[in-house]
């Protein structure tokens, strides 16, 4: 078992470890109980920075469900067509914060937010872009 986390660890850079657990912790715990246990009146998702209520909310859950199963094993394998596909999704939800502090910004706060995880997101974007060399042929 040992030999085995060695031989994961191994494969991705630190930072992408984190980007791919973050995927596994999404597709196994925080999405699925949000599709199966959120009342239907308190879910929301957010698409573009728009926040989604209710039935649209629980509607479109399940994309979110399969993008992060697909960045999971995607990363967990190093899949090629990770890149440019993980930049792409990184960047459209770094877009999103900016879009969604904007949008419901209430307070400075919010806006601020948005604003830097908007940007860490950016970075991470970037990262994922430079990063081709790190995955391997399908």
């Amino acid at each position: 078992m040992l030999e085995f986390l060695k031989t994961e660890w191994a494969k991705r850079p630190f930072w992408m470890q984190l980007v791919w657990l973050f995927c596994l912790y999404m597709a196994l715990i925080y999405v699925p109980y949000d599709i199966f246990f959120t009342p239907v009146a308190e879910d929301e998702q957010v698409w573009f920075g728009v926040i989604l209520y209710g039935w649209w909310a629980k509607a479109t859950a399940p994309i979110h469900w399969i993008i992060y199963a697909a960045g999971a094993w995607g990363f967990y394998k190093m899949h090629r067509w990770m890149h440019p596909w993980a930049g792409v999704y990184v960047t459209q939800v770094a877009i999103a914060m900016f879009v969604w502090g904007f949008l419901y910004g209430t307070a400075v706060t919010t806006w601020v937010v948005g604003s830097v995880t908007g940007t860490l997101l950016l970075g991470l974007a970037i990262a994922l872009w430079v990063s081709r060399h790190h995955f391997r042929p399908s």
